[in-house]
């Protein structure tokens, strides 16, 4: 639930609210269909983080390109360390 309400969602929502409203009795242009491009290229990256966060939270691998990447390659170099140091602790008994 708490991926619905992220600033970017709610963010693109808002724009597209103004965008709608804006363009609501304009004529078509080529501006016009630039607007609603780039508004939909911003929710897609709304969405997609949105996913990406709940991928992370749950431990599910995000793509490499995602800015949540780097947090669960530290996390998982963490792990590795803890493991081996169990390990070395365990073979010394």
């Amino acid at each position: 639930m708490r991926y619905l309400f992220s600033t970017g969602l709610i963010g693109a929502i808002t724009a597209g609210v103004s965008l709608l409203r804006g363009t609501r009795d304009a004529p078509i242009t080529w501006r016009a269909v630039l607007a609603w491009v780039s508004w939909g290229i911003t929710l897609a990256l709304a969405v997609g983080a949105a996913i990406d966060m709940r991928r992370e939270s749950h431990g599910i691998p995000v793509a490499d390109d995602s800015p949540l990447a780097a947090n669960q390659s530290k996390r998982a170099k963490k792990e590795i360390k803890r493991t081996e140091k169990q390990l070395k602790a365990a073979q010394k008994r």
